[in-house]
């Protein structure tokens, strides 16, 4: 579905991404792991249309995307998260959910003034829709709550939502596992694999958590100053010296998901 094809990019006399190539096929789970610093955000926001590579190209179901924005991104079915939620505090969760889908008649004047009919009854299709995206993620109960009073893994939870909200074919999720409780962490676990099983979502996800990424993806590719160093199944990758190098100097395992 896509493929990342020879991508370089350099911030001044930073090489913060060098000649990457992999491919995210459509209807997997794919993990891009690293340490702090490898360049895998940096890849994510070319892939997202943040900016462009310096030089390598992205293919997007056949077609080149390089360097197209991203709201044009968004109408091909790409879509990104990020790290930290970027929901709208001042509005509620039902609210947050309602203004994804795109040109919706109501955000016309014209037509909020004299086609309120064809305004209601998309309102009406969106609202059915918000009602099945809150039931599938189990969060109906703070509907009308305010986005910014969530947790942490509630705003995960909000912006998968968001995700379910477009016509996704494929979405990279930065941290989702970050800064979130292990029961939420599982409900946020078993809604990816529901998405990608039932509903046919291909992922490709940044994680520091290598449970979750032992427990949702296959393959894994991983980075490190930039580069990509190894990809494969996690029990190939959890035994790789290069990796293990990478992300503690060679010491213990217990980083890559195993016991010590």
């Amino acid at each position: 579905m896509i493929r990342i094809e020879n991508v370089s990019k350099s911030f001044g006399g930073l090489q913060a991404v060098k000649d990457v190539s992999f491919e995210v096929a459509q209807g997997s789970i794919t993990g891009l792991i690293g340490p702090n610093g490898a360049g895998k955000s940096t890849l994510f926001n070319i892939v997202a249309g943040l900016f462009p590579p310096t030089s390598g190209r992205i293919v997007l179901d056949g077609q080149d995307i390089t360097g197209l924005p991203t709201h044009e991104l968004f109408h091909r079915g790409l879509v990104r998260t990020f790290q930290i939620p970027h929901e709208f505090s001042q509005m509620t969760v039902r609210e947050n959910l309602m203004v994804v889908p795109p040109e919706q008649s109501g955000e016309n004047l014209f037509n909020s003034w004299l086609r309120w009919g064809r305004v209601r009854e998309e309102d009406t299709k969106v609202l059915e829709r918000v009602d099945e995206v809150l039931d599938f993620l189990e969060i109906s109960h703070v509907a009308d709550e305010l986005a910014g009073n969530l947790s942490g893994g509630q705003k995960k939870l909000l912006d998968l939502g968001r995700t379910m909200m477009t016509d996704a074919k494929m979405v990279l999720l930065d941290e989702p596992g970050a800064g979130v409780n292990r029961t939420l962490l599982g409900k946020i676990r078993e809604a990816i694999r529901r998405l990608n099983t039932e509903r046919g979502y291909t992922f490709c996800l940044i994680e520091h958590d290598m449970d979750l990424i032992s427990q949702l993806c296959d393959p894994v590719h991983v980075m490190a100053n930039g580069e990509l160093i190894a990809s494969g199944p996690m029990s190939e990758i959890r035994q790789n010296a290069e990796v293990r190098e990478a992300y503690l100097g060679g010491g213990v395992s217990g980083h890559m998901g195993e016991d010590a």
